[in-house]
């Protein structure tokens, strides 16, 4: 069973990490109180280090994305 979870805030579209038993985070990007049973779960992991690692891979996919898509729009 998965320790910890990749989680994005419904509000600014951040990602963080959560153990899966807690109830609530807090975004540390915008604030606002994120209920964990309804968020949305992106990966699962087991060990904090491997939930970092994803949540690392996640940030940069996520960032390559908007890069080529600013880009692409600019040129």
């Amino acid at each position: 069973m998965p320790n910890y979870a990749v989680v994005a805030c419904g509000k600014c579209g951040g990602y963080l990490l959560a153990k899966t038993d807690q109830k609530t985070r807090t975004c540390p990007y915008c604030g606002s109180k994120i209920l964990l049973e309804k968020a949305k779960k992106v990966a699962f992991a087991k060990t904090a280090n491997e939930a970092s690692l994803l949540l690392r891979r996640i940030k940069e996919k996520n960032q390559k994305l908007m890069f080529e898509g600013y880009f692409e729009e600019s040129h």
